[in-house]
């Protein structure tokens, strides 16, 4: 399976805003904005005109990056929105937040996407009851995302289940600690995703 495997801090500063991909380091003083916050590369800290294609394939970049998926990928997401009802932007912005890699973040069981990745992967999760190893799910209401009863005894995984109380979470997202687990109350809507995102610019890229 392809996957980006450069440092993840190299990407914050390309876009020049935190994605959060290394999960606590990100909000700690160990974060490289807080270092070097200047764009990747030896000309990285000229000053460049950002022309408005420029500014449309920035925001395309910055939410591919936010949610951890590929080119490919978040073409055939384009796609998909662009058929559903309703504004093609906030349909991309949704399908994003219902893959199960972003659940399992959301739901406090991953300190980052990359890491839930990594969890859904080697199998440590279950959708109603049924292995799923595969981060691209789209989790629908009524799906119950919860940890597979004989991993629950892990180190690792015991101590991301302590700190899920702890982290935010979405109110779509019924969130139970003391079972490892997690109910999809209602599909997410644009009002609860709570990064900055102008959808409206990666509509106007991929429609030339």
């Amino acid at each position: 399976m392809a996957r980006y495997t450069g440092p993840s801090c190299k990407e914050c500063r390309r876009e020049g805003v935190k994605l959060y991909l290394k999960g606590e380091r990100c909000t700690s003083d160990k974060c490289a904005l807080n270092h070097r916050s200047t764009v990747p590369g030896q000309h990285g800290a000229a000053r460049k005109k950002v022309s408005e294609y420029g500014m449309q394939l920035r925001e395309k970049q910055k939410t591919r990056r936010y949610y951890g998926v590929l080119e490919k990928q978040f073409a055939l997401y384009y796609e998909m929105a662009e058929k559903k009802e309703g504004m093609t932007g906030e349909n991309l912005l949704i399908l994003l937040e219902r893959r199960l890699d972003n659940v399992v973040y959301r739901m406090g069981m991953a300190s980052s996407r990359k890491e839930a990745r990594q969890l859904v992967l080697h199998g440590h999760f279950t959708v109603n009851g049924k292995k799923a190893t595969i981060p691209s799910i789209l989790v629908k209401a009524g799906d119950v995302v919860a940890v597979k009863e004989s991993r629950r005894d892990g180190a690792k995984i015991k101590s991301l289940a302590e700190a899920m109380d702890s982290r935010v979470k979405p109110k779509w997202i019924d969130a139970d600690a003391a079972n490892m687990s997690a109910k999809i109350v209602a599909l997410p809507t644009r009002e609860d995703i709570d990064f900055d995102f102008n959808e409206q610019l990666i509509v106007e890229l991929y429609s030339k």
